[in-house]
């Protein structure tokens, strides 16, 4: 047997520390712009996670690949040379001050979850579920979420969504949702109400901007399931 490795993704479906190489594929494989690395031990794995990738990877030039066209394990895919202040390849309009959030649900409704992620470094700042849901409202109660956090902690960074719709509830203050208040949905209803009246009792001053998808690909946050 092999020795054990440890494998760090920065920038991936959700970016951590893996014990195994087929965990680390489950959030690299097919993810554009996946940035990730193999080391000896968890102790240097879980350093390196809080640190810069690019002290433990080089950026490679777009075009350089291996024999059969794949790029090698330690090569970062698509990192743009233009920028040095995020290590995910960002178009320039776009600020690495920033979260960037998103949801996923297996069905509508069905299974739902949301994330938020610093643009900066690429990790995972907040995930909440899976809990029974829509698509919409875990878009919604990413971005009061992240508008909570940053009010919390005092910062003041864009906040970029690729959802019109939660967008607007989050400026009317009001979930509008059309998903039924049952037994199963009780709990994630009393976290609707909770968003509610968090934007109802503060005020912030935090941009909240629409990630234009067709022009610039998915949202950094987008759990990589389409």
């Amino acid at each position: 047997m092999g020795k054990q490795k440890y494998y760090v993704v920065w920038h991936g479906v959700t970016p951590g520390v893996y014990a195994s190489w087929d965990e680390c594929l489950q959030q690299v494989k097919n993810f554009a712009g996946a940035i990730y690395k193999s080391f000896n031990t968890e102790e240097e794995a879980k350093e390196a996670y809080y640190s810069s990738p690019f002290d433990y990877v080089k950026k490679p030039n777009r075009q350089q690949t291996t024999d059969n066209g794949q790029q090698t394990f330690d090569e970062v895919q698509d990192v743009p040379s233009y920028r040095t202040d995020t290590v995910l390849p960002l178009p320039m309009e776009v600020t690495a001050e920033a979260l960037a959030v998103d949801a996923a649900c297996s069905g509508n409704p069905g299974p739902m979850e949301y994330r938020g992620i610093y643009l900066k470094t690429g990790q995972e700042i907040f995930h909440f579920g899976p809990i029974h849901g829509t698509n919409n409202i875990g878009e919604f109660l990413a971005i009061v979420h992240a508008l909570a956090l940053l009010k919390q902690k005092n910062l003041q960074m864009t906040i970029y969504s690729d959802s019109r719709n939660a967008i607007a509830w989050v400026r009317q203050k009001k979930c509008k949702t059309q998903l039924e208040r049952n037994a199963t949905t009780e709990e994630l209803f009393k976290i609707i109400e909770r968003a509610e009246n968090w934007l109802k009792t503060h005020t912030y001053s935090t941009p909240i901007l629409k990630w234009e998808t067709e022009r610039w690909g998915e949202v950094p946050a987008d759990f990589g399931r389409k």
